[in-house]
């Protein structure tokens, strides 16, 4: 109603400066059934793996018991605004969109979901604000699940200040990124204070080859996190000086034609866990008088496969695995910080069937997942001694967008 009563009231002046206003959204349902409990979020909506084995006093699996809910949390609203150039050369644009996921359990809060501004001017785009993380990009699964394919694709939102670069078939990406709804693990949970103490924002680079109906590139990603700035030993409290800095890559490929759709990328990750994928980091040192730490990180390597074919119809394929290869260094302590550290993989298979129509979608998707837990090998980090557990997924969804 915000955003109508904007329009309204701004429209007549907005024509006058040359600013135009394009209103949107979309109103979704989903309805979902698991064998099992899984690690998710958004009250099940935004789903990743299945939980670990919890065994009760006669050895019963407390996380074997099946669960469906129905929601309408997928709802969002949206505006994009174009603005008068400047100088006559640079293009304006912005964009706000809401949705109602909320943060922990309050789901039906609004939210920002995307704020930015654009600058765009010869072959360069100059974006401020908060939208996709680049290692979410252009590339990413067309599936339901509203996790777009987390924890194998990296998924986030971020306030970023981002630059782009295009020349014939080459662009160019730089970005400088901080974090607010989605946060790094540490010892004290989930937290934007790693990053805000280190001072230092997240960087990304990355190049893009695109022509005609093929895309390709690489990317290189680095984050460097202060984990803690005080330790407590033996009553005393010690300030305390730690960072850890960890590099990530990735690379990415799709192709569109003829009603195809071909998707694929590989992440080797340390320490993505502000993006929904699987690692973390340990201690590989303890200064005996402070407790200062030195850190090790976990590394994954994550990778996706989506196939889609269809115009009104389009039955869609989806391949995950995701592999713990261990920490850089030997473990200090049995204490890690993370998002299932004791996972040795993951895998996913799943199929859909939607049919789209102007404004309209109706689908249903299933999802095969396994997950693969263990005991950590405090030499290299690798967890050993693994058993499976798997969870099907069955999920319904309909959206009308405007």
């Amino acid at each position: 109603m915000l955003l109508v009563c904007l329009v309204l009231a701004n429209y007549l002046s907005a024509q006058e400066k040359n600013f135009n206003y394009k209103f949107y959204g979309q109103v979704r349902t989903d309805l979902f059934y698991n064998s099992r409990a899984n690690e998710e979020a958004v009250d099940g909506i935004f789903y990743l793996y299945p939980k670990d084995r919890s065994l009760d006093a006669y050895g019963k699996d407390l996380n074997a018991n099946s669960n469906g809910s129905f929601a309408a949390l997928f709802t969002r609203l949206g505006l994009d605004v174009t603005g008068p150039q400047i100088n006559g050369k640079i293009k304006t644009s912005a964009k706000i969109e809401i949705d109602f996921h909320g943060s922990a359990n309050s789901y039906t809060i609004a939210r920002i979901r995307h704020a930015y501004f654009n600058l765009n001017w010869n072959n360069s785009n100059l974006l401020v604000g908060q939208t996709w993380h680049p290692l979410f990009g252009d590339v990413a699964p067309h599936i339901l699940n509203q996790s777009v394919g987390a924890p194998y694709q990296p998924f986030s939102r971020s306030p970023q200040i981002r630059y782009q670069f295009a020349h014939k078939a080459i662009r160019l990406t730089g970005a400088a990124i901080w974090q607010a709804q989605f946060m790094s693990q540490g010892p004290n949970g989930k937290s934007v204070d790693y990053l805000k103490y280190s001072k230092v924002p997240e960087l990304y680079m990355g190049i893009d080859y695109i022509k005609n109906n093929f895309q390709a590139g690489v990317g290189i990603e680095m984050l460097s996190m202060t984990p803690r700035t005080k330790s407590v030993i033996n009553n005393q409290t010690y300030k305390v000086s730690e960072r850890l800095t960890t590099l990530s890559y990735e690379a990415h490929a799709q192709y569109t034609k003829n009603n195809w759709y071909i998707g694929a990328k590989s992440v080797l990750g340390s320490n993505l866990t502000q993006t929904c994928m699987l690692g973390g980091f340990g201690v590989k040192s303890i200064d005996s008088v402070t407790g200062e730490k030195e850190y090790t990180p976990i590394r994954v390597s994550s990778n996706w496969l989506n196939i889609e074919y269809g115009k009104k119809w389009k039955p869609a394929l989806f391949i995950g695995y995701s592999k713990n290869l261990g920490t850089t260094d030997a473990l200090a302590s049995k204490e890690l910080y993370g998002t299932g550290t004791n996972i040795d993989y993951t895998t996913t298979i799943g199929g859909e069937l939607s049919y789209n129509i102007s404004h309209w979608k109706f689908g249903v998707e299933y999802f095969y997942s396994t997950a693969a837990y263990g005991n950590i090998n405090m030499d290299n980090g690798k967890v050993i001694d693994t058993h499976t557990v798997s969870n099907h997924r069955i999920l319904t969804a309909a959206s009308f967008t405007f």
